[in-house]
């Protein structure tokens, strides 16, 4: 009986030591695990609706309408002394108008993701260290000059024509 729990005992620690061997041989040596970005750590910031004019030619083709999400850390968003809302929105007017490649009327030409890492790049560069670690687009439109005109023209015509009051009605006299 003795050598029963002898026997068991040994097993269990061979197997334990094995484990133990696996994981520690399978893991990088003094590499640090960097947190996920979307389980914690980060904080969110929510831009306003942002209207950009589209100017081409002379003239007002457009407006870009976006609303953008940043993940930014909350240590390093406490820091800043300035509002990161208008910090955003600054970078963001100065890249899309530096940007001659982007072309918001030709909507299939647009590259989403190299527009949310250069915006990202952009307002990082111009900080001097990273604050922003992800764009995330919530909305993003164009409307043309004809667009606006057409959904205004529309409004007017269906709708705005104050409802009249229902006529009095009197009962019959008998």
């Amino acid at each position: 009986m003795l050598k029963f729990a002898v026997a068991g005992i040994w097993i269990c620690a061979a197997t334990a030591g094995s484990i133990f061997f696996a994981f520690s041989a399978a893991s990088p040596k003094g590499a640090e695990e960097a947190p996920a970005p979307y389980f914690g750590g980060l904080d969110y910031v929510k831009t306003d609706i942002v209207s950009i004019p589209v100017v081409k030619e002379g003239g007002v083709q457009g407006y870009f309408l976006a609303r953008l999400v940043y993940t930014v850390e909350k240590e390093k968003m406490a820091r800043l002394s300035v509002p990161a809302q208008p910090l955003i929105v600054d970078e963001l007017y100065g890249y899309l108008y530096s940007n001659p490649d982007i072309d918001f009327a030709q909507a299939k030409t647009i590259d989403v993701s190299g527009l949310k890492a250069g915006i990202r790049d952009a307002i990082n560069t111009k900080l001097g260290e990273t604050l922003i670690h992800e764009v995330l687009v919530e909305q993003v439109d164009y409307l043309s000059k004809e667009d606006i005109r057409d959904n205004n023209i529309r409004r007017k015509t269906t709708g705005t024509v104050a409802p009249q009051p229902a006529p009095e009605v009197k009962p019959a006299a008998h």
